[in-house]
């Protein structure tokens, strides 16, 4: 089992952003099927907003064994449904039990990963054809911030960087950016402010004001920039990546 500690201590922070998790659910959750893979369930707070209580299975991956615990508490309370289900570890040990999804989440999850490219590519075992990989993540190298460094993160994305890890098995389905308010935020930390970690009243204001706006802000701009970068990826059905190769040779 490849159980890790995980080092950063935001995760009861931005528990507290329910209109951010409110936003992005709505947009992802077209593509849920009905077997989801969450990588990296943290607290369970984000499986908690996106769970929608009408697939077959939600399984709660965390290497972290007291996060771990945390889920299990949340399962037990009721407050996360009966399908949900969590184990202590990484993708790599479950490609030995022989489990497939059809959906498979990293949600503010891959830039905590030094990997990202292989991390990708066992998701991709893991997924039955036609099934997507679904990643939201912090955009932009620029905005890379002392905050980012203090809760592990290796680096934020933008659409060529996700372009450059995505499995030749995947197809990309869409690259959004999100929360374009937000963005303007994390630019003055980054300019002026420089801070390793927000306040409660920053997150609070964040969640309940500029992510409101940016809701409204971010169709008119298309969705070309924003504080968080979306992907769908797809992985392409069995004959089509034969067909693929056959064409490659």
């Amino acid at each position: 089992m490849s159980a890790q500690e995980y080092i950063g201590d935001e995760l009861q922070l931005f528990a507290h952003a329910i209109n951010w998790k409110n936003y992005y659910g709505g947009i992802i959750r077209g593509w849920f099927g009905q077997k989801i893979l969450e990588v990296g369930a943290g607290l369970g707070e984000t499986t908690r907003h996106l769970c929608t209580g009408q697939h077959q299975e939600w399984l709660c991956l965390e290497p972290d064994t007291k996060l771990c615990n945390m889920i299990r508490t949340k399962m037990v309370s009721g407050q996360l449904p009966k399908f949900c289900s969590v184990y202590n570890g990484t993708t790599a040990d479950l490609q030995e039990k022989n489990l497939c999804f059809d959906t498979i989440l990293y949600v503010d999850v891959l830039e905590h990963i030094q990997d990202d490219y292989a991390e990708l590519q066992r998701a991709t075992h893991l997924l039955i054809d036609q099934g997507v990989v679904i990643i939201l993540a912090p955009a932009h190298s620029f905005l890379f911030s002392a905050f980012d460094r203090q809760i592990g993160h290796y680096r934020r994305y933008d659409g060529e960087a996700l372009r450059a890890v995505c499995p030749a098995e995947l197809t990309i389905e869409r690259i959004a950016y999100l929360d374009s308010m937000g963005m303007c935020a994390s630019l003055a930390n980054r300019l002026l402010l420089s801070k390793t970690m927000p306040t409660l009243p920053q997150i609070q204001f964040w969640d309940r004001v500029l992510v409101r706006l940016s809701k409204f802000v971010d169709p008119i701009v298309f969705h070309h920039i924003g504080k968080s970068i979306l992907a769908v990826m797809r992985k392409r059905h069995l004959k089509n990546q034969l067909h693929g190769e056959e064409t490659r040779t």
